[in-house]
């Protein structure tokens, strides 16, 4: 079915409905698509945890490099 098969369908289809049913069909312009974000993922607090862990250990790390040099 094309685009112009659909378009003539649902004419029909309002035409009847409203001849026959004595409805009112209501036409309602498109709805915008929302603008995609980049999506960014929060840092939980084990996440923030073992970020700071990390830092410990490489702090511990340079520490003993410089006292061995």
């Amino acid at each position: 079915m094309t685009k112009e098969e659909l378009r003539m369908e649902l004419e029909r289809q309002a035409n009847r409905f409203k001849d026959v049913y004595g409805g009112e069909v209501t036409n309602y312009a498109a709805q915008p698509d929302p603008e995609r974000k980049p999506w960014r993922k929060r840092p939980s607090l084990l996440d923030q945890v073992f970020q700071e862990e990390l830092q410990k250990m490489e702090k511990e790390k340079s520490k003993q490099q410089q006292e061995e040099a």
